[in-house]
């Protein structure tokens, strides 16, 4: 069968920083300090790093939704690693996101910063040097950052004084289904539908993931050091296309999905019909998307299988005393809901904004769960607290420490994202995918219709969510009466006050945010000039003269 060649993005997010990893690569089988593989930890040092700086591990798998998850409600998937990483910390059951696609997302939780403050809303526009970031300001705290999996997140200069080493092989071939294959035509015409649904990977240790937790083992697995680390996995699964390796993919039977969100609502963003004709998902049958969500769930269990591996080598090597171990998510995945499949960069629905986040760090609260809003952001300043040093820039994200610990957070928080570009600039659209290529209907469709993919903010409440988007369909969603957003009330009368509220809490929040200035301060006098003398023969004309005398 006829393989289908992913683009750029290969759903792993390459940018610059994939040519520095050719050099990085070269150490993948060492320990990265140069130090022999072993399990012996005295428990002096152990105990030294626990009253300390505690390592740090943050598992981030791309595009989970929480609600696939077990332990966050879901009665169907098997995510018994992921639970018991709740119950042995907090879960924290309504952390939301700053943005919808990778990179602006993960430039957010780097920083702390909502994506207006730099414009980090694209794939191609990463954090810079001279921008901030949480791994430098671990790396200047004494800490190694070892970073293995995909980026969307670094600029690729950026890398040498934030992370220690890098991993970045890559990935397995990615087979497309023959039926996907078929639907997509050369010439630039989208003939079939484009579902994301792939076919199986072969064996559970065969993956590009796999290698990601090995390397990660063998960090932890490494003679002891006075330094401690933080081992950064932003892992590709549960990202389409749909599929993962034998004993997964068909864990889940599409007859057992039920309550998929409808299509075809009214009051929707214009991007909804968009997607589903481009994708040429209109005439599917419902069985498709089930199928669909069958598959996502499969990937989201190899993730958690995933996990398991990395939690049983914590164990092992005698660091659960000694280190935090974080699960999160750049952002979710419609996955059938509303009749679509992956993501849209200005979608703001809570299948992609709402993601796991569980924390279980040394000395916490065992089987806690904090019900109150957080944003995914908050794991830069947590992460800094826990390393004892702080941040060298203003930022907007809270430590999650007391919650950790049992404390309660803020019940009058409120979550806000932004998502999409416009068409004044360019720079920001996607634009590499080939005809008959996987992402070419998406592209295609923002290029042909910047309308659906345009600038959009949202704040999210516990009651209520409001989405202002300028170009097109504003929403406002009632979760006491919806809880899966579909009966848009914007501009409804008789919740007209709660939208004038969250419309003038929108408003403040851009106020507060917006413009961040730098902590070093220019000089408000001149610098010194130095005067040129002036010569009656031009530059030009001197040279001539002084070389023709000799």
């Amino acid at each position: 069968m006829a393989e289908q060649k992913l683009t750029r993005r290969g759903f792993l997010g390459s940018s610059g920083a994939a040519m520095l990893a050719g050099v990085a690569s070269q150490v993948v089988g060492t320990t990265g300090v140069g130090e022999a593989a072993t399990t012996q930890i005295s428990s002096e040092s152990q105990q030294k790093k626990t009253q300390t700086q505690p390592n740090l591990i943050l598992f981030m798998p791309d595009e989970l939704r929480a609600d696939a998850l077990a332990c966050y409600g879901n009665p169907l998937t098997h995510t018994p690693n992921f639970d018991k990483l709740a119950q042995e910390g907090t879960r924290f059951a309504n952390c939301h996101v700053q943005f919808p696609v990778c990179g602006a997302s993960r430039c957010s939780l780097l920083t702390g910063w909502p994506t207006s403050v730099r414009g980090h809303r694209s794939l191609f526009y990463f954090l810079r040097p001279n921008e901030p970031n949480l791994f430098r300001y671990l790396r200047q705290a004494g800490y190694d950052v070892f970073w293995y999996g995909k980026n969307d997140a670094l600029a690729a200069e950026s890398f040498y004084e934030s992370v220690t080493m890098w991993n970045y092989p890559e990935p397995a071939p990615v087979r497309v289904g023959e039926e996907h294959r078929k639907s997509q035509s050369f010439t630039g015409k989208i003939t079939g539908p484009d579902t994301f649904i792939g076919q199986p990977k072969g064996d559970r240790t065969e993956t590009a993931e796999y290698g990601h937790i090995q390397a990660a083992i063998r960090i932890l697995e490494r003679k002891e050091t006075d330094r401690p680390f933080c081992i950064f996995l932003p892992l590709s699964s549960p990202h389409p296309p749909y599929a993962s390796p034998e004993g997964f993919n068909g864990m889940y039977k599409p007859a057992d999905i039920h309550g998929l969100r409808p299509r075809d609502l009214p009051r929707k963003p214009s991007y909804i019909a968009g997607i589903r004709k481009a994708y040429g998902l209109d005439g599917l049958p419902e069985d498709t998307f089930r199928k669909v969500r069958a598959l996502y769930y499969g990937m989201v269990s190899y993730s958690d299988w995933l996990m398991g591996e990395l939690l049983e080598a914590v164990e092992r090597t005698n660091h659960k005393r000694d280190t935090a171990v974080f699960l999160l998510s750049d952002h979710g995945d419609y996955a059938g809901d509303y009749g679509l499949v992956e993501k849209w960069p200005s979608g703001l629905e809570d299948v992609l904004t709402h993601v796991p986040l569980i924390a279980s760090v040394p000395g916490g609260t065992q089987g806690n769960s904090s019900e109150n809003i957080v944003e995914l952001f908050d794991v830069m300043a947590t992460c800094l607290d826990l390393a004892r040093t702080q941040a060298q820039h203003t930022h907007f994200a809270r430590s999650l420490l007391p919650q950790i610990h049992g404390g309660g957070g803020d019940p009058k928080r409120a979550a806000f994202a932004e998502g999409g570009y416009n068409q004044y600039e360019p720079q920001c659209f996607e634009d590499d995918a080939a005809p008959g290529s996987l992402y070419y209907p998406k592209e295609h469709l923002q290029d042909a219709h910047p309308e659906t993919i345009s600038r959009v903010a949202m704040v999210r409440t516990h009651d209520y969510k409001f989405v202002s988007r300028p170009q097109g369909q504003s929403e406002l969603y009632v979760y006491k009466d919806d809880p899966q957003e579909l009966h848009n009330r914007y501009g409804d009368r008789d919740v007209a006050g709660i939208q004038c509220e969250l419309q003038q809490q929108l408003l403040h929040w851009y106020v507060n945010t917006t413009g961040i200035a730098p902590f070093d301060k220019d000089q408000r006098g001149f610098p010194p000039y130095y005067p040129t003398p002036a010569f009656p023969l031009s530059i030009g004309s001197a040279v001539r003269a002084i070389i023709d005398q000799d």
